[in-house]
């Protein structure tokens, strides 16, 4: 080691830095988290599940006190009841919300309504759909539901005054035996 090594500069503390006019010294950003703007996912399905239980809480314990939608059908576990029934095809209702499907008997089907690859019933679909209306026309429909289809209808046996309306449609030539047994 050479004569010009000082120990004593080696150990003393640098002297600060000081600012020169208006001159700011750089500072490297601190990171940040990026933080997504919106909603949390997790947060939000959480909420979900909390408000999804408590209507689920709320409908087992009150359940018969709670208001019901208002819809013109009155359905009960073994009938529905409809005082102004809409013909949808030869073979379909609607009483309010419901979709109802006449039992045992297919109408030809609406244009564009049968499915490619099924066979679908021959015969003229507005005679058949105007025919039912005219059964249905200003009278209640009394429905016993008998099963539900792959399409979340009601299949029900559906009379008008007496009168089954599969058999009136089957009579008259605007409807074919299908899907059960049919008794006139």
């Amino acid at each position: 080691m050479g004569d010009d090594f000082d120990f004593r500069t080696m150990l003393s503390p640098r002297p600060k830095r000081r600012r020169r006019g208006n001159v700011v010294p750089f500072r490297r950003p601190a990171q940040r988290q990026k933080r997504s703007k919106g909603v949390n996912l997790g947060s939000l399905v959480a909420a979900g599940i909390i408000i999804g239980s408590g209507i689920g809480w709320a409908a087992l314990q009150y359940g018969d006190k709670l208001p019901g939608w208002p819809v013109a059908a009155s359905s009960t576990s073994l009938g529905i009841g409809c005082t102004s029934p809409k013909v949808l095809d030869g073979d379909t209702l609607r009483c309010g919300f419901t979709r109802i499907r006449l039992s045992s008997i297919d109408a030809p089907e609406l244009p564009g309504h049968c499915r490619p690859g099924r066979e679908c019933t021959p015969g003229d679909p507005y005679a058949s759909t105007d025919n039912l209306r005219s059964l249905v026309k200003g009278q209640p429909v009394e429905c016993r539901q008998v099963d539900t289809d792959h399409y979340g209808r009601a299949v029900a046996q559906c009379s008008v005054h007496g009168r089954d309306l599969s058999c009136a449609q089957y009579q008259g030539g605007f409807a074919v035996m299908r899907y059960g047994f049919l008794s006139c």
